[in-house]
């Protein structure tokens, strides 16, 4: 994406959408770890690479997340 990575500087609608791609994109890495994983020779190097690319994507979907949750004082 050539968009800019700062959350505060995107509006609430972007942000709903790219959170919708980015559990996508998260729930696509775990079903392709999953299925290199059952094989019986698997490939640790991409296995490791895709679990990066989940950790990141993770962290992507959190702050979006915060960003779009208000802040409630009890």
């Amino acid at each position: 994406m050539n968009a800019p990575t700062d959350v505060s500087m995107k509006t609430d609608e972007v942000l709903k959408i790219e959170l919708e791609v980015f559990r996508t994109q998260h729930r696509d890495l775990d079903d392709a770890i999953s299925a290199l994983e059952e094989r019986a020779v698997s490939d640790q190097l991409t296995i490791r690479r895709l679990k990066k690319q989940k950790l990141i994507l993770k962290d992507k979907i959190a702050l979006i997340e915060d960003r779009l949750t208000p802040d409630i004082i009890a």
